[in-house]
């Protein structure tokens, strides 16, 4: 995808007036999105189902699916997803929702008791409603019959009143009950899967955060558990509610007379067979929604995070013209989810309306024929409308199952995903020569690529056949045009991707025979992006290592050169930063990035482009602090400003993916290379 196709559009005249004004005028001109782009944006930031297309490229571009590397946000564009995918939105009810379902109830299984209690609850819930009914055929008849004077009948009346008051007493505090343990039950089991899901995040290998917005994983917590918990809060105790009144509503109706029963029943069929037609639309439309629902998140949350960036190239119309399709796309699938989630009860209700009346008719007939008596034809009557409300309100409560099955599902996709692949049985634990740990084997930081090949996407390269040995203690520098595969080298050795051929070693030892989490601890990094936690400026430099002293903390601020600005803070050292450190400038959120790395012990140290956001003033300092960072640390520097690597022991130019030189920064000179022209400004670095 070139930048060309990707921003092609045409013109069209927009004949209403936007209200906000400024934009969108009448006889204005605006930018029609392409289908193309269109079909890119809900692929992109909905991860919505693809289907495969054609050979060739896919809107990922030329970076052939490759992610941005450790720490970078998935932004798109090149490199930005698999080659040769193409949109396909999923439609129809969920996949498996039996499944879904099960795995639901499992959640809430741990309180299993409390669960039967609930459903004892709304068992007599029921059956108080039924039996309060039912008093009304005595009271009736007593009310009709000759046989009693006007004194009795009142007598009786006030009795029957009063049973029907203990009834429907009993019944509301069953309800209460019910609802007050059902929401506690459903809370437990939300933070279960809450967790579980933010557990399996944290375990999930770092491909999957590139190749996933953090909109669309930000809604599977949000809109899609909002709608799980819905259903668990509410629906589940009406549908067993609405079962048990439908089953004793027909059982007191055949009680009652069955000739009328059987007319009410026969109606059932119709009302099921609109109401599955009706079902059906829904579902799919439940399922669609969700799905436009996490693009648009995963839109707002880029373009937010990137204000800046779209300020600077003006491309506010553009991102402007895409939320608005995005959001059209939505509303699109919203309104047709509720008209047929909506529409449901109101057709169910006016369909059942059809059987009450042929049972009244039918009813009245048999007064005149059979001398059936008015009190029974009073509450079968009454029974024909409870005949229908649990089918009603099983139906209204259809587009919350269906948004809750579809959310769930795709919370459990998460769920299922490949975690890591987990550390053999004979892992070993390994630690610093200067910070040993019981059970774990030293150290000195030796790094050995042997014959490496790898690559992001099957059947696309990214490395090829690459070898290096650091020694412990040396600094290693990686050069090459974006795309060259020099980040791809730092993700290999911390595990974060496996490698497909190859091998490499940490002290002679295979980094596939040492546990991840040894491995990692033990390399430490500084990226090109810097992400910064809420907290205090101690506690963020702390991060590198939990368990450091203040002194210790204030010792690798003064390596990174961020002391004396830290000082400058208004609390120091106890200054809270506000989110991801906006109240700090860039250069000062790379300075505490680098002092969080300085804190650590580890032998191994990797500098991602680590002074690409600071000036070249703060670059001299913080080199001072580096090059004392470094001693005895095997170090490996990705830059692409050449004076940062002169004194580097072994300089690695990387192009395509192979090693085209190596050397120190004198003898690449004497080579007059590609390091030499690119030193001497004869060529620039892509």
């Amino acid at each position: 995808m070139t930048d060309r196709t990707m921003e092609e559009t045409r013109s069209v005249e927009r004949v209403e007036t936007d209200p906000a004004g400024g934009r969108g005028r009448i006889g204005e001109k605006r930018k029609e999105i392409s289908e193309e782009r269109k079909e890119i944006l809900l692929r992109r930031y909905g991860n919505i189902k693809m289907a495969a297309g054609p050979g060739g490229m896919g809107p990922g571009g030329p970076g052939a699916g490759k992610p941005g590397g450790a720490g970078r946000r998935r932004q798109g564009g090149p490199g930005g997803g698999p080659p040769g995918m193409r949109f396909a939105m999923a439609g129809g009810k969920p996949k498996n929702a039996s499944a879904t379902m099960k795995r639901l109830l499992d959640y809430i299984g741990k309180d299993k008791y409390k669960i039967l209690f609930v459903l004892a609850c709304v068992l007599i819930s029921s059956l108080t409603g039924l039996g309060g009914s039912y008093i009304l055929r005595p009271v009736i008849n007593n009310l009709v019959s000759a046989d009693y004077t006007t004194q009795e009948k009142v007598h009786n009346l006030m009795l029957g009143i009063l049973v029907m008051a203990g009834i429907y007493i009993f019944g509301v505090i069953c309800t209460y009950l019910q609802q007050r343990i059902m929401i506690r039950v459903s809370q437990n089991a939300l933070v279960k899967i809450r967790e579980d899901l933010f557990r399996k995040i944290q375990r999930l290998p770092l491909k999957y955060h590139d190749t996933h917005t953090h909109g669309d994983i930000m809604s599977r917590f949000t809109n899609d558990l909002d709608a799980v918990g819905e259903m668990l809060n509410h629906t589940m105790v009406q549908i067993f509610s609405g079962t048990i009144t439908l089953i004793g509503t027909v059982t007191l109706m055949f009680v009652t007379n069955w000739i009328l029963a059987v007319v009410t029943i026969v109606t059932t069929p119709f009302l099921a067979y609109v109401g599955s037609l009706i079902g059906k639309q829904s579902r799919k439309y439940f399922t669609q929604q969700q799905q436009v629902l996490g693009a648009v998140n995963g839109y707002i949350e880029e373009t937010m995070t990137g204000q800046k960036v779209i300020k600077v190239f003006c491309h506010e119309e553009t991102a402007i013209d895409e939320f608005e399709f995005l959001s059209d796309e939505l509303r699109k699938r919203q309104m047709k989810a509720q008209f047929f989630g909506g529409i449901m009860g109101p057709v169910m209700g006016n369909l059942s309306q059809v059987s009450y009346a042929l049972s009244a008719a039918v009813g009245g007939v048999l007064c005149l024929t059979v001398n059936f008596d008015i009190g029974g034809l009073t509450i079968f009557t009454n029974y024909s409308r409870h005949f229908s409300r649990p089918v009603n309100e099983l139906s209204m409560q259809m587009n919350v199952i269906y948004a809750a099955l579809a959310g769930a599902e795709r919370v459990f996709e998460v769920m299922d995903e490949a975690p890591e692949a987990p550390d053999p049985a004979n892992a070993i634990e390994i630690c610093s020569e200067v910070d040993r740990k019981p059970g774990a084997r030293p150290i000195r930081g030796e790094v050995v690529l042997k014959d490496v090949t790898f690559g992001y996407v099957p059947g696309v390269t990214v490395l090829r056949h690459v070898n290096v040995t650091a020694k412990p203690g040396r600094k290693i520098a990686f050069v090459g045009s974006t795309g060259a595969g020099k980040t791809t080298v730092t993700n290999l050795i911390n595990r974060f991707y496996e490698i497909e051929e190859g091998e490499i070693l940490i002290d002679g030892i295979n980094i596939k025979k040492i546990k991840k989490d040894s491995l990692r601890s033990n390399i430490a990094m500084v990226l090109q992006d810097t992400h910064l936690f809420s907290g205090t400026v101690r506690e963020n430099i702390r991060y590198g290592r939990p368990d450091a002293t203040d002194d210790e903390v204030i010792a690798a601020a003064k390596v990174a050169c961020a002391h004396s600005f830290i000082e400058r803070l208004p609390e120091g050292y106890d200054t809270v930063l506000e989110g991801d450190g906006a109240n700090l400038s860039q250069g000062e959120r790379q300075l505490l990035n680098i002092a969080r790395a300085a804190i650590s012990k580890a032998p191994i140290l990797i500098l991602d482009e680590a002074t690409s956001s600071v000036d070249t003033r703060t670059e001299r300092l913080i080199q001072q602090g580096m090059d004392q960072l470094m001693k005895n640390r095997t170090t490996f520097v990705i830059a692409h400003r050449l004076s940062t690597v002169r004194n580097a022991d072994l300089i690695i130019v990387l192009e395509n993916g192979e090693i085209i030189e190596q050397g120190t920064h004198e003898e690449l000179l004497a080579l007059g290379g590609r390091y030499y022209q690119l030193y001497t400004g004869a060529i620039e670095l892509d």
